[in-house]
């Protein structure tokens, strides 16, 4: 490493949506560029529910990749309260399965189908921790009397920590993470239960959404939080701790629904999905510790070989479009027609 130029092992991106169709055509390139797997996110219309709805996907994601690329799309699950425990079994014997996503019913987009107590999964969670199929968690209750900024710490109090309870040996990721609650959580927890952190939460302090302005295109679930929580992420992200990772949760929405009365939650950030990790790391001085978080707390957790070839960042700014095509419309990534200040040498 010089001081223009960081060498790190390939990353994986644990927490990425794809879409489907002409959306995913025009995205996935992002991030077949940048990492060698990432974990696919299940909320589609209809929902990815069966490892036969799961595989048929991954084709489909496979069929849009760039001509020679290796990437390797690692396939979720999404659990509803009719998910059956014989489901998880054929899961874990696939090859293309990794995990299975929880969203409370209503949290975020496309989560329509997802589990309003979690009681009535009790059996699904049992089969899981069986067979050491990881949990990913969209850590949030849906209460409409809990405060928006308050959803996350809520919810460990409310459902994580008596579901940790009952379920020990459950293989849990806490997705996306917000709140120093969530990091004094996960730090303090066992070694089956690790967080995701995303570049945007790294960066950004819930005064985006209000810069001139209503900013809808910082607008995601969970919501940007104080610059306290900020710090706490950026501290946890950056500690060398085993029980972070990254994750992008890099979510294409055309402009014209988040430009709306009632616009959608989600960044997209594959576009520079390990060069703002860069930016977040050099920011408190431990570039040197990118690597570690991006590319080998991950696949330990997941129980994956770690990646073995590497990629080249450099501390080249560059301009994002305003504009990304997205299917038959526009996307507006993160820095929309601002600079980057870390490049991909390609």
């Amino acid at each position: 490493m010089t001081s223009t130029r960081l060498e790190i092992t390939r990353p994986d991106d644990w927490h990425l949506h794809l879409r489907d169709g002409d959306a995913l055509a025009s995205v996935v390139g992002h991030t077949a560029e940048r990492f060698a797997r990432a974990i696919v996110m299940p909320n589609l219309k209809p929902p990815v529910a069966t490892v036969a709805q799961a595989e048929a996907y991954r084709q489909r994601i496979l069929d849009c990749l760039p001509a020679g690329s290796a990437f390797q799309p690692l396939m979720t699950l999404y659990l509803t309260e009719d998910t059956a425990p014989e489901e998880i079994a054929r899961a874990k014997a696939s090859d293309s399965v990794f995990a299975v996503k929880y969203y409370p019913a209503g949290a975020t987009t496309n989560s329509q189908s997802g589990v309003r107590e979690l009681s009535r999964v009790h059996a699904v969670l049992e089969a899981m921790e069986k067979h050491a199929l990881p949990l990913l968690l969209h850590g949030e209750v849906t209460d409409p009397a809990v405060d928006i900024f308050d959803r996350e710490q809520i919810f460990i109090e409310r459902h994580l920590l008596p579901l940790q309870a009952r379920f020990p040996g459950l293989r849990m990721v806490l997705e996306h993470i917000t709140t120093k609650h969530a990091v004094d959580f996960v730090t303090s927890a066992p070694a089956n239960v690790a967080a995701t952190i995303t570049a945007h939460h790294l960066l950004l302090n819930r005064n985006a959404l209000f810069e001139g302005g209503i900013r809808p295109h910082n607008y995601c679930a969970p919501i940007l939080k104080r610059e306290t929580h900020r710090q706490a992420l950026l501290e946890a992200a950056t500690s060398g701790d085993p029980h972070f990772f990254l994750g992008t949760d890099s979510a294409p929405h055309a402009r014209e629904t988040k430009e709306t009365s009632c616009g959608c939650a989600g960044l997209y950030t594959a576009h520079a999905g390990i060069e703002l990790y860069a930016e977040a790391f050099e920011q408190v001085g431990r570039l040197d510790r990118l690597e570690a978080f991006a590319s080998f707390h991950g696949p330990d957790f997941y129980r994956l070989p770690r990646n073995q070839d590497r990629i080249m960042l450099e501390r080249t700014p560059w301009t994002v479009p305003a504009t990304i095509p997205l299917a038959g419309s526009t996307c507006v990534p993160m820095r929309a027609g601002d600079a980057v200040a870390w490049s991909l040498v390609r």
